[in-house]
């Protein structure tokens, strides 16, 4: 039986019907269309669910949605503006970050995390802000080369 849970995803405030054992991301997918949060390994090791849960990013595979329950949750669909992509999301299009997709929205909201509390990054920093998410295509040069562009975009003068 499904029970009503109060979210505010994505900025808006909602209550929706989840089942007791219905991970946040079949919720998101499935029953939200948000298909962004993509579903990988159901194990919490590859990242591609990952979505930002009262500011700190999580696999979503790994929450129950009633777990969300009282909570703000951003998924990728979140973080684009009015005017389009946010600076982060551009760059990795302008750096070729993006290959397959697949990892994409895990990678740009754990950078997200990262950038909203060092606006100056170092590679290391970069590197330990994406350790949890896997990617199989790029290398994670051109992601590391993204972030740092939309650091020094969005702390530039």
């Amino acid at each position: 039986m499904k029970k009503l849970i109060n979210i505010t995803l994505n900025g808006t405030p909602r209550t929706i019907a989840a089942a007791p054992n219905q991970t946040l991301t079949d919720l998101l997918r499935y029953d939200l269309g948000l298909t962004g949060t993509k579903k990988g390994c159901e194990l919490g090791d590859c990242g591609s669910c990952t979505v930002i849960m009262d500011g700190k990013p999580v696999n979503s595979c790994l929450v129950l949605a009633f777990q969300a329950d009282g909570k703000e949750v951003t998924t990728i669909e979140g973080l684009e503006t009015e005017e389009g992509l946010n600076p982060l999301q551009a760059a990795f299009v302008e750096k070729g970050a993006i290959q397959c997709g697949f990892c994409s929205p895990g990678m740009i909201l754990s950078a997200t995390h990262l950038l909203r509390h060092n606006s100056s990054p170092d590679r290391d920093q970069i590197r330990q802000a994406i350790s949890g998410n896997l990617c199989r295509c790029t290398g994670y040069q051109k992601i590391i080369e993204a972030v740092e562009s939309a650091a020094e975009t969005t702390s530039a003068p």
